[in-house]
């Protein structure tokens, strides 16, 4: 091939007239402005989607949501640290407030409930876990009061020494070892409450009194039972005041009426 068919064309196009030239260049402009303009937008859509995108991530529109990690993170540490901490919390002593009429529940649902710890005392044979349902110091001094001249004195000298030797004594008779002794249930004879009124056996304020509840237990298979000598009340609420039998001429624990088998609540009156 000679390329004859090409000539032609570059001939033409090198010798067109100026009407042709001026039609090309103006062609050429409107080109030329089309592709500024097309570059002039997406630079602008462009620097928009940056300067919009900046102040998102800064926070200060609001329109956009924080990361879910971060948002759990925050959540977390506000729910720890507005619950307040169990060790923190303070009880106010019952014996420091006033005596009220209002007599305690006598259901044996409600004693077993109550007198739970006392039964964990004796078979750990722990003053302290006992103490958690004994008639509180601050009130055996209101009930004293005037009475005595040393209420704390014969609170911790008598009550709480008797009270001590007693659950050790009562520890001793769930067998060997103690703590596999099996709690068979508490006993109750609600008709035996009865009000100490004030004046009476020596107190100058009155209290619901409950006597000789029964505690029965399993040790190597047979079923036996011990009394508690006296619960009274103190605002609703029962507490051990006597574990043992008093009044007891000897220093020593002693058990409230053991029985072989469950044994019946009683007998009443007392104070």
């Amino acid at each position: 091939m000679t390329g004859n068919s090409v000539e032609p064309k570059r001939n033409q196009r090198a010798t067109a007239g100026p009407s042709s030239m001026n039609s090309i260049y103006r062609r050429r402009r409107l080109a030329a402005g089309g592709i500024g303009v097309v570059f002039a937008v997406g630079f602008a859509v462009l620097l928009g989607w940056v300067v919009g995108g900046s102040s998102g991530s800064s926070g200060t529109s609001g329109s956009s949501p924080a990361p879910i990690s971060s948002l759990s993170a925050t959540t977390t540490s506000s729910t720890v640290s507005s619950t307040p901490s169990s060790s923190t919390t303070t009880t106010t002593d019952p014996g420091l407030l006033p005596q009220t009429s209002e007599i305690p529940p006598t259901d044996v649902a409600s004693i077993s409930r109550r007198m739970a710890p006392l039964w964990a005392a004796m078979k750990t044979d722990s003053l302290p876990v006992g103490m958690t349902v004994f008639f509180p110091k601050s009130a055996y001094q209101q009930v004293k009061a005037g009475i005595l001249s040393n209420p704390v004195g014969d609170y911790q000298n008598r009550l709480v020494a008797l009270y001590g030797m007693d659950l050790n004594t009562y520890n001793a008779a769930l067998g060997i070892p103690p703590a596999s002794a099996l709690l068979a249930g508490f006993a109750v004879e609600p008709s035996l409450v009865h009000w100490v009124a004030p004046g009476a056996c020596t107190n100058a304020i009155g209290y619901w009194h409950l006597p000789n509840i029964r505690i029965s237990y399993s040790s190597r298979g047979s079923v036996s039972s011990f009394g508690v000598f006296s619960l009274i009340s103190w605002r609703g609420v029962w507490y051990v005041v006597h574990l043992g039998p008093v009044p007891r001429t000897s220093g020593t624990g002693v058990l409230d009426l053991p029985a072989n088998g469950q044994g019946t609540p009683g007998p009443g009156g007392g104070c």
